[in-house]
């Protein structure tokens, strides 16, 4: 885990602390709930590379159908979802 700094305004901070009273967690770990909340709600941005190379088992015309259908099957991270037969050889 990594540390870092974080400036809040006077008001949120108090808000913060509040809560984490509240829910008997620290301050850092709601933080780190927020962020990864915010984070993991983010659309993911399609790669720029589309239609640069041919493939058989996925048109151009299908290829957004395609990246759609398993963009989000692999977490972040995590490599990506079940393969095509075109990409296994």
């Amino acid at each position: 885990m990594q540390k870092t700094t974080l400036y809040l305004p006077d008001a949120l901070n108090q808000q913060l602390k509040v809560e984490a009273k509240r829910q008997n967690k620290s301050q850092a770990e709601l933080m780190r709930e927020a962020l990864e909340g915010y984070v993991q709600s983010r659309p993911r941005t399609l790669p720029r590379s589309l239609g640069l190379a041919d493939d058989a088992g996925v048109s151009a015309a299908d290829s957004e159908d395609w990246i759609h259908g398993r963009w989000n099957e692999a977490p972040h991270g995590q490599g990506k979802a079940q393969e095509t037969e075109s990409e296994k050889r």
